[in-house]
């Protein structure tokens, strides 16, 4: 008995694996917000003034010094798809081939693995004042909504352009919020269905509602965990893309975490075990504090206990964010995880102070670097020199 339960003791406290591991990043989605939520405000924008979708240097940095494999790199689907013609297949492609050419770097040149990135809250038509501007795409009683089956379009033609580039991983949508959670499933099946009708077999993520927040999974009278793994994939490559921030109202824009990640995780871990089913975390962040610092070493740790969590991303790095921070600053500037980014009095940013200090030093030693991303993973090396 004293043997068995040493054993089980033992299996129960391994380390679980982390294929995937890097960072969000932000700027393809910027150059659109309007304090007067003009529609149309930035649309389509200028490529390399209004928004960008990555700095080659800094994922040079992230890759070659960090030994990061993973970025997520966000885009709108407003720039992609122009309103004019409407959420589908008719792409603007002087816009897709911008967006290709950065997947693209991230994942042939570099060799590292990329996350397409819808950024639109699950609305389509108006972002110039995301979060909430924009009609929820499927909302059958909104006329000026895009359809769940235009969702498919889309995702089926984007999915078809990269179908032979194994590291791309397909991102279904950016934190769905205050619509039904049916709607969220109906439009990430509708998703689905058109990537493999596509002849696309990349790695799917798909978000739950309330934000796809991982503490609010099995909340509310609508939650996630009430059906969201009623979808299907003849494939059984489609993970779980959960967000968490460590503030009081996990928004990660307060400066103290307060929210331990092993209480607010447990309930979408414990629904991730009960379906078989793998997560990604693909945004999580905080600042520079003893608090913070313990609360994501712990986050880090939590994923790396539980094999439920195969790969995660932290907001964020991006070209465009300068001094200002994206994370857990209550309204001050200490800069990105950018490489080379400052806080606004050009003291150490946040990828100095967090990225370097705290997070770095958890990053897995292995990870893969070499064939298909899937929720099985893959064989896992040292970074190849």
């Amino acid at each position: 008995m004293k043997h068995s339960a040493l054993l089980a003791s033992l299996v129960s406290s391994a380390s679980a694996t982390i294929y995937y591991a890097g960072v969000a990043e932000s700027g393809g989605e910027f150059g659109v917000w309007s304090a007067d939520a003009t529609p149309g405000t930035g649309l389509p924008g200028a490529f390399g003034v209004d928004y960008k979708f990555i700095d080659e240097a800094g994922i040079d940095v992230h890759v070659d010094q960090n030994h990061l494999n993973l970025f997520r790199i966000a885009f709108l689907l407003e720039r992609m798809a122009p309103v004019a013609t409407g959420l589908g297949k008719t792409f603007n492609e002087t816009h897709f081939d911008y967006f290709k050419e950065a997947v693209d770097y991230v994942t042939v040149t570099k060799g590292a693995y990329a996350i397409l990135d819808p950024h639109n809250y699950m609305r389509y038509n108006d972002p110039s004042s995301q979060p909430y501007s924009g009609s929820v795409i499927g909302n059958t009683s909104d006329p000026t909504a895009a359809t769940t089956a235009q969702f498919g379009e889309f995702w089926g033609e984007l999915a078809g352009r990269f179908a032979d580039n194994e590291k791309v991983i397909f991102g279904l949508m950016n934190e769905p919020h205050d619509m039904a959670t049916e709607l969220v499933l109906q439009n990430n099946q509708a998703a689905i269905d058109a990537i493999r009708a596509a002849g696309a077999s990349n790695l799917i993520i798909m978000p739950g509602n309330s934000w796809t927040g991982g503490h609010a999974w099995a909340e509310g009278s609508d939650p996630s965990s009430a059906i969201m793994h009623q979808f299907t994939d003849p494939l059984n490559n489609t993970a779980i893309d959960i967000h968490e921030y460590l503030d009081v109202d996990y928004s990660g824009s307060h400066s103290e975490c307060v929210s331990d990640p092993a209480t607010n995780l447990a309930a979408v871990t414990s629904w991730l075990k009960e379906h078989n089913l793998k997560a990604f975390i693909t945004e999580f962040g905080g600042h520079n504090n003893t608090g913070c610092d313990d609360m994501l070493t712990n986050f880090i740790k939590y994923m790396d206990e539980n094999d439920e969590y195969i790969g995660w991303t932290a907001w964020a790095a991006g070209p465009f964010w300068g001094s200002a921070s994206p994370c857990c600053t209550d309204s001050q500037s200490f800069g990105s995880f950018e490489p080379g980014s400052k806080a606004v009095d050009g003291g150490p940013s946040l990828y100095d102070t967090v990225w370097l200090k705290v997070l770095q030093p958890l990053v897995p030693e292995k990870l893969q670097w070499s064939g298909v991303a899937s929720v099985t993973g893959g064989e896992l090396a040292d970074f190849p020199a």
